[in-house]
Parts: structure tokens; C-alpha cells; sequence
């Protein structure tokens, strides 16, 4: 059997859940699938408090930012949750394919919202399969989430806004971490971020790469190595630190699987990520109905992601005839948060991205 439903969204991290509320607001049947065992995605597991304004719960942390979604959405009859599930095809007659546990079942939409997020970048160097090389999201995950401390010393790969929080997140839990480096010439994250880690004597080495995981069975130790402007490893520069446990916070790429298997045009643009979609102001890619939000749509902050998940929910329940009376208003009050949003220095390279991804014909 077929199960047709007005609205399906494909992932209930902070986009996804959004998206799903504010189109439920308006009568939407929907549905949300997730394969998580709690939905919520990257909120979940983050204790930081957000920054922006009240539309982005600022001065909450992630995860009672999740508790707070999935509370409204509880209120709603016409908006189910479907948890411990995958969504594993897209199909040309518009069905889409579920797995939960061992039972598949069909779900056939009006419309679609697909916000499945990133998955993390690894990096090459000897040893990067050895136990003790965590994506940043797994060490997040296991100290975060399941309250285990993953390590005792720690190298962290990257100065992103992610490197630098779990780093912090790390010290908390009493964790050494030995240093984290940068092979940018800048700190790429936060100064608020970088100034915490730094107060607590962790250096932070910009220009500097890692070359090799050090360890017959696991992770004894780590290699580092500055780098020249071609980002090639300066010989003589080499140093070995020991650690026990060596965390990539090197990037995400968005997940975009659904969306290739249901026919939205994807172009490379590399300051959002990697590969996207093209899509219009409504967050309408060019498969009709099918919509995108979040790090599927590009890499930014999860304050970006539940604005673009409310102008994706929004937009699907007004295409499917639901009544709006200030749609207009709504849409150009969110779309000026997210341009102060991207204000800013750090806002600069998404803002170039979107310019070259606006070239592209919806």
C-alpha cells in the first residue's frame, strides 16, 4: 500500500523540523522521516548557545532548541514523525521509498521538503583508518549525546566554528586537547570560540596540516607539519605530538542523494559546500514540488537552516492552496533575517556563493 500525504520532509534535523511546523501551522498533512533514534539532527548534540535573535532562539542551547521544536510539533494531529527511518529512493512517479527496521512501506507526496543535512569531509594522510580518527560529528555524538568521553588527549583538525566548539566541549568534559590546527592562514571560526580555547592554554596553529596518524593498532600519536601558499607539507618543519585521539573537523558537504534521484538540477559551487541544487527565492528547486532547506541547500550555521526550513514550509503550504493571508509579509521578514544573518565577514563567502548559484536558471 501507498500512503499519499500532502507534505513529506525528508530529515528532522533544525530545517526539516522547522520546515515541518510552520507548514503544519497552516493545515499541512505532513510527515517527517528521520533516521535518527531521536529526531533533531546536529541540535541534539550541541550544548552551545545559539547567537542571532529571538527567530533563531537565541541564548538557547541546540539541544533544548530540538526539545522545543518537537513540543509545538506535538501539537499538531496533522503532522506525524516517523523516527528510526530512511528514506532510500525517490521515485519517477513521484513515490518515495521507506525503511524502518526491517519494513519498507511507500509514501507518495504532494509535495517534498528534503533537508538531510552534510555529511563530514575526511582528509588523506598515512594512517587516517586507524581507531582513534573521529569525524568531529562522532566525537560530538559520543560525549554529547551518550555522555562518554571519547578521549583522554586530542588533536583537532580544523578551526572552523565546529573544530573550535567540540575542542571547548572537549575541555569541559576534562579532556587535553594538544592543539588544533589550521591550514588556513586565519582562524576560520568565531573569535567568542577561539578566544575560550585559548584562555584555557590550547594553542591554535594556523598554516600547519597533519601528515601522518601515528600507531600499530590505534592512534599513539600524530605528525604535523606547516605548510607553503601551494599547501604543501615544509620539510624540516615536522612534529610529532602525542595524542590518543585525533578529531577532522575539516568541512561538510550537503547530502543531496534524494534530490539527484528526483531530478533537481545540481550545480558545483564550492563556497556552499560542494554540489546543490538550484533553486528560486521560495526554496522550490527545479523538480516542481520538491523543495530544499538547510545544509542540503549549502553550509551555514543551524540559525540559517530554521530560517530557510520556515520559508521551505511556508511556501509548500501555500502551493498546495492552504490560505496565507500575509504569505508576502512572512517571507520578507525571513528572508531579511537571513541576509543579517550573512552580515558580516563570515557571512561573505555564502553570500558569493548564492550570487554564482542566482547565474543558474530556475
Amino acid at each position: 500500500m501507498i500512503e499519499e500525504i500532502e507534505l513529506l520532509v525528508i530529515g528532522g534535523g533544525p530545517a526539516g523540523l522547522t520546515s515541518a511546523l510552520h507548514a503544519g501551522r497552516y493545515g499541512t498533512e505532513t510527515a517527517i522521516v528521520d533516521d535518527a533514534i531521536q529526531p533533531g539532527g546536529q541540535l541534539i548534540k550541541q550544548t552551545h548557545k545559539f547567537f542571532g535573535s529571538k527567530m533563531e532562539y537565541a541564548g538557547t542551547r541546540g539541544f533544548q532548541i530540538a526539545e522545543l521544536l518537537l513540543k509545538e510539533l506535538s501539537k499538531f494531529n496533522n503532522v506525524k514523525i516517523y523516527d528510526r527511518t530512511t528514506a532510500t529512493g525517490y521515485y519517477e512517479d513521484g513515490v518515495i521509498t521507506c525503511l524502518r527496521g526491517e519494513k519498507y512501506f511507500k509514501i507518495k507526496p504532494k509535495r517534498v521538503i528534503i533537508a538531510t543535512g552534510a555529511f563530514e569531509r575526511m582528509i588523506p594522510f598515512v594512517g587516517n583508518d586507524l581507531p582513534g580518527v573521529y569525524g568531529a560529528g562522532a566525537v560530538q555524538t559520543i560525549m554529547n549525546l551518550y555522555g562518554v568521553v571519547p578521549a583522554k588527549r586530542v588533536l583537532m583538525v580544523g578551526a572552523g566554528n565546529i573544530g573550535l566548539i567540540i575542542s571547548y566541549q572537549l575541555l569541559q568534559a576534562g579532556v587535553e586537547v594538544v592543539a588544533i590546527i589550521e591550514g588556513m592562514d586565519e582562524i576560520g571560526g568565531y573569535q567568542v570560540h577561539s578566544s575560550k580555547v585559548r584562555r584555557m592554554g590550547v594553542p591554535i596553529l594556523t598554516r600547519h596540516t597533519i601528515i601522518e596518524a601515528v600507531g600499530e593498532r590505534e592512534v599513539e600519536g600524530a605528525i604535523i607539519s606547516k605548510i607553503d601558499e601551494n599547501w604543501r607539507p615544509i620539510p624540516g618543519t615536522e612534529k610529532r605530538l602525542d595524542v590518543d585521539t585525533i578529531c577532522l573537523a575539516v568541512g561538510l558537504s550537503p547530502t543531496i542523494d534524494i534530490l539527484r534521484q528526483a531530478g533537481a538540477k545540481i550545480v558545483y559551487i564550492p563556497e556552499l559546500g560542494g554540489d546543490v541544487a538550484i533553486r528560486d527565492e521560495f526554496m522550490e528547486t527545479t523538480a516542481k514540488g520538491i523543495y530544499v532547506a538547510g545544509d542540503t541547500a549549502g553550509i551555514e550555521e543551524a540559525s540559517s537552516a530554521i530560517i530557510e526550513g520556515a520559508i521551505a514550509g511556508i511556501s509548500a503550504a501555500r502551493s498546495l492552496g492552504k490560505s496565507i493571508p500575509d504569505f508576502e509579509k512572512q517571507i520578507a521578514q525571513l528572508r531579511e533575517e537571513l541576509n543579517n544573518l550573512r552580515a558580516g565577514p563570515f557571512g561573505e563567502k555564502i553570500k558569493q556563493g548564492l550570487e554564482k548559484l542566482s547565474r543558474f536558471s530556475i
